[in-house]
């Protein structure tokens, strides 16, 4: 065999600490070598074409690259090499620069690591096989979980390039919280006014299957081949009769359930649909309020029901669907201000007396206030004696940045839906005045800086930097006392109403569904990406893909980008027919496998299976493990576990492994 070894300056990553030159010269004199050089960007174009020169000149059969980490550019070089004839996974690339240069000060020292780390690698590849890359065929059907705006973005992308998509929403309507808004920043364009049509352009789409009021409930498969199990929630209405006339919901007689939608501040009936523009436009029953579900009687909505679609012995029904990539797209919660301080003046309400004072309210509830279509329609009114409010005090960064409360992030849209409720406002109670403390303001975005300087010098929003300490009520007024940093002085403010800018969260059920897709999540419960640079929407996972705010805290802008990003990503893969993956898998020899299936037990990919060997006759001879090579990661876990060593990891094998070793050891 005949190995090309090329070491890398990697600029002065590399070159600073390592005498390339030398090692280039020791790796040189090395069993087997028959070309070894150095350069000082091996991966630019110039380099790459210093490495198929040398293959072709030197008839190499393999090459060792010393430069930055493989997962860098390991495709890079392995491209390079099968540019040139010869096999990708015939190459080696050892890492120079974060296991040897960044953590070592002394030349000579390090330039010895490096010839070691070299002469370890080249032992390695020596033994390599040339590998061809598993194919497995592709479903072109997407899954998009969650309808908010960020999963109907996504869903319309995919289905407008052709491909089919299934669209899971847990909720009645699709729309999520941005269906909530009463108007966007910085623009104050109607949030209905421009949501409310993609809506409509997602359940009329022929490429698009919508499961509203529907949850995801199992997961299996892998990249391309998904088998995706969905929960179809009883809504006590046959969807496939429903017109959406809207009789049952009018005469109902029950009407005492607190509005989710709007934010408990109206109470909605039994038979609901969410909200007047809702996509389906299909009422629920809700059972915990209805009154034949408690006692059996009444059955109004099915007296007046024209189509026979009332079906109060409806149960949840269960479909699996083939799918090919998923696009996570859950969304976000509001934090609950629900939480007991140990310094709470009110002990059992919320901070800042939320819970106990009608008039302090949360950002969501406030929006609904200022929506046409909310509650007061649109109306700025008091909650608890729907008078006009003359004083407003907007608090920010109420559980975000809080240690205390665990969330030490920033919610990133606060600063802004603040100015914008302010100018609301503004707007509408032109004689009123708004306050706002804020810790920082934090406006990072196209316009979102002139838009809070806006608030400010044409609406006369006031800003006082500084925290609120109490808000108790007297004589039916808020007294806000906090302190103004900047002057060095306390405040006090006798509020009508109190506005808390509460932080973004993630999904309760969050962790529970990224435990089921396979992926990561942080400590908050957002989803993680395999690089927050490189690889923004993807995920460990193969074909598991993120959008919007079940990442991290996004305004819709963002949330819309990312969709499209989530969507361009599943087109590729849609691209091709077959799928090429890594063949670095696991393999189980099937002479020497006891069928133990401890490496079933610890697989954390689901990818050890059960195979029955038979004799001619077709009688059972054993039960061995199988590895389903579109399911494994090529982790090797199951390779550590295995106690007859029957399994092998495909690329690092034990005599690659072992004469890594004893490379190693003639250096001692």
């Amino acid at each position: 065999m005949k190995i090309g070894v090329f070491i890398c300056y990697c600029g002065e990553n590399i070159g600073r600490t390592v005498d390339c030159a030398a090692v280039a010269k020791a790796t040189a004199m090395l069993p087997g070598v028959a070309h070894s050089e150095d350069y000082k960007y091996m991966c630019s174009d110039p380099g790459q074409n210093l490495i198929k020169q040398a293959i072709l000149d030197k008839k190499l059969d393999a090459i060792v690259v010393g430069s930055c980490s493989p997962h860098m550019h390991e495709k890079t070089f392995r491209k390079a090499a099968a540019a040139a004839g010869v096999n990708p996974y015939m190459v080696e690339i050892v890492n120079l620069r974060e296991h040897c240069s960044w953590i070592h000060d002394d030349i000579p020292s390090a330039t010895k690591k490096a010839i070691d780390l070299m002469r370890i690698a080249i032992e390695k590849v020596k033994r390599n096989d040339p590998l061809t890359p598993i194919r497995v065929p592709v479903t072109k059907r997407a899954l998009v979980i969650g309808g908010g705006i960020s999963g109907i973005q996504a869903a319309l992308d995919v289905a407008n390039a052709g491909y089919e998509v299934v669209l899971v929403e847990k909720e009645p309507s699709i729309g999520g919280h941005m269906s909530q808004l009463s108007e966007t920043f910085p623009t104050l364009d109607c949030s209905q006014c421009i949501l409310t049509p993609r809506m409509v352009e997602v359940y009329q789409h022929p490429k698009i299957k919508l499961y509203a009021y529907s949850e995801v409930s199992n997961v299996e498969g892998f990249i391309g081949n998904f088998s995706v199990t969905i929960r179809r929630k009883a809504r006590g209405v046959r969807d496939e009769v429903c017109t959406g006339c809207g009789l049952c919901v009018q005469k109902c007689p029950i009407k005492k359930a607190q509005n989710s939608f709007e934010e408990g501040m109206a109470i909605r009936p039994a038979m609901y649909v969410p909200f007047p523009q809702a996509v389906p436009n299909i009422p629920v029953i809700d059972r915990e309020v209805c009154t034949y579900y408690k006692n059996g009687k009444c059955q109004m909505c099915k007296k007046v029901c024209g189509r026979d679609a009332i079906d109060f012995e409806q149960q949840d029904t269960f479909v699996t669907e083939a799918i090919g990539a998923i696009i996570v797209a859950t969304g976000y919660k509001l934090y609950t201000i629900d939480k007991k301080p140990e310094n709470s003046l009110i002990k059992g309400y919320g901070e800042y007396g939320y819970g106990m004072y009608k008039d302090v309210v949360n950002g969501l509830q406030f929006e609904r206030i200022a929506s046409a279509s909310g509650p007061t329609n649109g109306e700025i009114l008091r909650p608890s004696d729907k008078s006009e409010p003359k004083k407003i005090v907007f608090i920010q960064c109420v559980g975000s940045r809080d240690e205390a409360k665990g969330f030490t992030y920033c919610s990133k849209i606060c600063c802004m839906y603040t100015a914008k409720h302010a100018m609301l406002y503004k707007h509408k109670v032109h004689d009123g005045e708004a306050y706002v403390f804020y810790m920082d303001i934090r406006s990072g975005g196209k316009m979102y800086e002139e838009f809070v300087r806006r608030a400010i010098e044409e609406d006369g929003v006031k800003y006082i930097r500084g925290r609120v300490s109490k808000i108790y009520e007297d004589d039916g007024k808020l007294v806000v006392k906090g302190e103004d940093t900047i002057a060095g002085m306390p405040v006090t403010i006798n509020a009508d109403m109190v506005v808390l800018a509460t932080a973004m969260i993630a999904q309760s059920e969050a962790p529970q569904l990224a435990q089921m897709l396979g992926v990561p999540y942080d400590t908050y419960g957002f989803l993680q990406e395999v690089h927050p640079k490189l690889r923004p929407v993807e995920t460990s996972t193969g074909g598991i893909f993120l959008a919007g705010a079940c990442h991290s805290p996004r305004d819709i802008p963002e949330c819309v980008a990312m969709a499209s990003a989530a969507a361009a990503k599943t087109m590729v893969l849609f691209g091709s027919d077959m799928l090429e993956r890594e063949p670095v898998v696991a393999k189980v020899h099937a002479d020497t496998c006891a069928g133990c299936f401890y490496c079933q037990k610890v697989c954390a990919y689901s990818a050890i299976e059960r195979k029955e060997i038979r004799n001619r006759q077709g009688e059972l001879i054993k039960t061995i493990a199988y590895v389903n090579e579109g399911l494994c990661q090529g982790c090797g876990t199951c390779n550590a576990t295995c106690p007859s060593k029957s399994v092998e990891l495909i690329g690092f094998n034990d005599e690659q492994i072992f004469n890594e070793i004893l490379a190693l050891d003639e250096v001692f």
